[in-house]
C-alpha cells in the first residue's frame, strides 16, 4: 500500500492503556504494512538505563547512555545493540520508569530522528503518544485512540493476567491515572489530539471493530 511511489504512514496516538499496539498490529496485518511501535523505543533506552544503573531522572546521563545505542524494531521484536529485549521491555520496572525517561527533551529529539526515518525507509503503522502531533504531523492518516480509564486499567488488568500477573482493576487503574498525568503534563511533546487527527473512543468496542473503522477511514 503506497501513495505516488511512497510507503504510506498512518499515525496512531493514545493514552496508556487505550489498546494502541493490539489496534495498531492489527491494521498493519490487514493492510500488509510494517507495524513500528515507537514506545517500544521509548522503553529500549529505559531498559539500558536500568541495566547500567542510571536513574530515570539522570537527564545528563540518559543523554550520553544514547551516544552508541542502537534499537531497531523488525518482525514484530525490539532489538536493543543487537539483542532482542522484546520480553525485557514489557517488565515491570521499564513500565515504571519510562514514562520519566520519555519525559527529557533530549531522548525525545534522539527517538523522534530515528522514528522518522524508520517511517520514512518503511512507511507502516507507526504508534505512539506524539507520532501526530511530533513524529509524523504530516501522516497520511491520523487517529487518536482512547477509552475510558477503568476500562483501560480492565483491558491491561486481563492482558497481565493472561500473562501469569495477577492484578486487580483498581491497582492498574492507579497506574494509568498516574501514566496520563505525566504523558499530559510533561513540557516536551505532550499527549494531545493533532489538529485532523480521527478520535475513536473503543469504550464498549472490540478490537475488530476499531481496526473495521480505522481500516474503512484509509481506505476511503
Amino acid at each position: 500500500m503506497s501513495r505516488v511511489g511512497r510507503p504510506i504512514t498512518i499515525a496512531l496516538d493514545g493514552p496508556a492503556g487505550s489498546g494502541k499496539s493490539t489496534v495498531a498490529r492489527a491494521v498493519a496485518d490487514r493492510l500488509s504494512l510494517p507495524h513500528i511501535d515507537t514506545g517500544a523505543m521509548y522503553r529500549a533506552v529505559t531498559l539500558k538505563a536500568i541495566e547500567q544503573g542510571i536513574g530515570p531522572h539522570d537527564g545528563g546521563e540518559l543523554r550520553a547512555l544514547l551516544d552508541g545505542t542502537d534499537i531497531d524494531l523488525r518482525d514484530g521484536k525490539v532489538f536493543l545493540d543487537g539483542r532482542d529485549v522484546s520480553v525485557e521491555v514489557r517488565g515491570g520496572p521499564v513500565t515504571a520508569s519510562v514514562s520519566h525517561v520519555a519525559a527529557h527533551a533530549p531522548v525525545r529529539q534522539w527517538l523522534v530522528e530515528r522514528q522518522r526515518r524508520l517511517a520514512g525507509e518503511r512507511g507502516g503503522v507507526v504508534e505512539g503518544r506524539d507520532i501526530t502531533t511530533v513524529v509524523l504531523p504530516d501522516a497520511d492518516f491520523k487517529f487518536f485512540l482512547t477509552a475510558a480509564p477503568r476500562e483501560r486499567a480492565r483491558r491491561r488488568a486481563a492482558e497481565l493476567a493472561a500473562e501469569g500477573v495477577p492484578a486487580s482493576v483498581d491497582e492498574v487503574l492507579v497506574g494509568i491515572e498516574a501514566r496520563d498525568r505525566l504523558d499530559a503534563g510533561r513540557e516536551v511533546s505532550p499527549l494531545r489530539v493533532a489538529e485532523g487527527a480521527t478520535v475513536i473512543d473503543s469504550t464498549g468496542m472490540s478490537v475488530d471493530d476499531v481496526v473495521d473503522e480505522i481500516v474503512a477511514l484509509t481506505r476511503g
